[in-house]
């Protein structure tokens, strides 16, 4: 339990202050000491009414369809995944929410272990009660990976198409949020199929 301390500390000024680096931007950066090439961050974070609503939509339809039903947990997912059987990498990302991926994301890394699991339990409620919903989106848009170096949808925006993460279009948007499972593989010009998939689950939400 000790060992949540300092990351519930460190959420009650995310309320207001937006991180100046999270815990897989660390991760990318030491990866790219012992990789080839040149590595650049990207990372801008901006205000919630500077993304594009159709990516807010797109990313919640994408990711957690149920994120403001929830408290950081959603059970009815795992109850699923459950009765499936957690016999696959994809029913258990599957059944992680947008509050989970948001604490991965600051305060640890990529790497799959029963720790960091047990650690999102019970920081993703924390999140939930400190933060609120508005603000957990926000910060997840801001600092979730879209590419190689590429954090936030500021950065994506203008990485992927050219503009800012304002300006971009409800099709834009879904494909970049079909890009998040694997955002270091797929780039949004060839997300055409699921990008379709998560339009008609924007439609589907009254987006």
């Amino acid at each position: 339990m000790g060992v949540l301390l300092l990351p519930v500390a460190l959420l009650l000024p995310l309320r207001w202050v937006d991180p100046w680096f999270t815990g897989v931007q660390v991760q990318r950066r030491v990866e790219s000491w012992f990789a080839a090439g040149k590595y650049q961050k990207r990372y801008t974070p901006v205000d919630s009414g500077k993304i594009s609503p159709h990516l807010r939509h797109a990313v919640v339809a994408a990711e957690d369809g149920r994120f403001h039903q929830h408290w950081g947990i959603d059970f009815a997912e795992l109850w699923k995944v459950t009765e499936k059987g957690i016999d696959s990498r994809r029913s258990l990302r599957g059944a992680s929410t947008i509050t989970q991926q948001l604490v991965k994301n600051l305060f640890f890394t990529t790497h799959r272990n029963p720790v960091r699991k047990v650690a999102e339990f019970g920081l993703a409620p924390a999140a939930e009660l400190m933060l609120g919903k508005e603000r957990i989106l926000e910060l997840y848009l801001n600092s979730v990976e879209w590419g190689l170096g590429v954090f936030g949808a500021e950065a994506a925006a203008r990485y992927h198409y050219g503009v800012g993460a304002g300006a971009l279009s409800r099709e834009q948007a879904a494909r970049l949020a079909a890009c998040l499972p694997a955002p270091r593989r797929r780039r949004p010009g060839a997300m055409h199929q699921y990008g379709g998939i998560i339009l008609e689950r924007m439609g589907q939400m009254g987006w």
